[in-house]
């Protein structure tokens, strides 16, 4: 069954169970590198804001042969838990000088992303472009973020200058980053035992304390050069995700195509679509202080 019929199926059945009091919608959601999504979207009166509940899992049960009405109470129980209380107000947003101390950046790829590209500010950035966020903190919703349009920069009237000139201060202010290595990480992951330390030995992995958008780290005012301080090496920056990079000096002496082959292997069957930052390796050169595609 495809997504958008089952979707009605599901929105027709959970706007039965809660009456006439809730508006039940569709919503396709467009995320990162051209992925769209099937959410519903349930409004009781007075709300004005509601978590996204997304199809694809239900759908993937309702085919694995879980009966509709059971999908629906397990739905309307995510609604519950997640379901805010009162209506937020945005009209805050209008206001340039309250929202520039939290604008932020995070990086995705610019080729796939090409038509998303066109409606909002950002900075060419090697393969990918670094784009601007509005990082809210919010007692009815909790924190998220608010992507930044065309029509907002202009509403502000600003400039991707300035912006980018905010977000460089911002954003490791507000998402210190942190660096642990490799072999820590999948140790405290694994059971004991069952991991082999020696190809991780000398890999760390950079991201940022909330572990979201944690790639953009690679961006932060001087935290490459302390780095390649630390390894007293050039290093390659693996894309691992959007959420982190994985960093490896040049002295392991490991073959380029081997780290280049096994990054588009992971994309392929290990990553979410959404979540993909590039295929490609970089080269982060001391002497130089920049980064390069290998």
């Amino acid at each position: 069954m495809e997504v958008k019929e089952f979707g009605e199926k599901m929105r027709r059945a959970v706007a039965e169970v809660l009456g006439e009091d809730y508006q039940v919608s569709l919503q396709e959601v467009r995320k990162n590198n051209g992925v769209v999504l099937q959410g519903l979207i349930i409004l009781a009166k007075g709300q004005n804001v509601s978590p996204t509940i997304y199809l694809k899992p239900f759908l993937t049960a309702y085919e694995e042969g879980v009966s509709l009405s059971e999908l629906v109470r397990n739905l309307l129980e995510i609604y519950r838990k997640d379901k805010m209380q009162k209506r937020m107000d945005l009209s805050f947003f209008r206001d340039f000088s309250r929202v520039r101390e939290r604008i932020c950046y995070r990086l995705i790829h610019a080729g796939k992303n090409q038509e998303l590209l066109k409606k909002i500010p950002h900075v060419p950035f090697l393969d990918l472009a670094i784009c601007f966020y509005y990082a809210y903190e919010d007692n009815c919703i909790g924190s998220g973020s608010i992507l930044v349009y065309n029509t907002h920069m202009e509403m502000w009237q600003t400039d991707t200058a300035e912006l980018m000139w905010l977000a460089q201060n911002n954003t490791p202010r507000l998402f210190p980053w942190q660096c642990e290595s490799m072999e820590k990480l999948m140790m405290s992951r694994m059971p004991e035992g069952e991991w082999d330390s020696s190809p991780s030995a000398c890999m760390d992995v950079i991201t940022n304390r909330g572990k979201m958008h944690g790639a953009a780290c690679v961006l932060y005012p001087g935290v490459l050069k302390q780095l390649a301080k630390k390894y007293r090496s050039d290093f390659y920056i693996i894309p691992s995700s959007l959420h982190e990079v994985i960093l490896l000096p040049c002295w392991t002496a490991i073959n380029p195509q081997e780290l280049r082959e096994l990054i588009v292997e992971v994309n392929r069957f290990q990553l979410e679509p959404e979540d993909i930052l590039s295929d490609n390796l970089y080269y982060y050169n001391r002497k130089e202080e920049n980064v390069k595609i290998v």
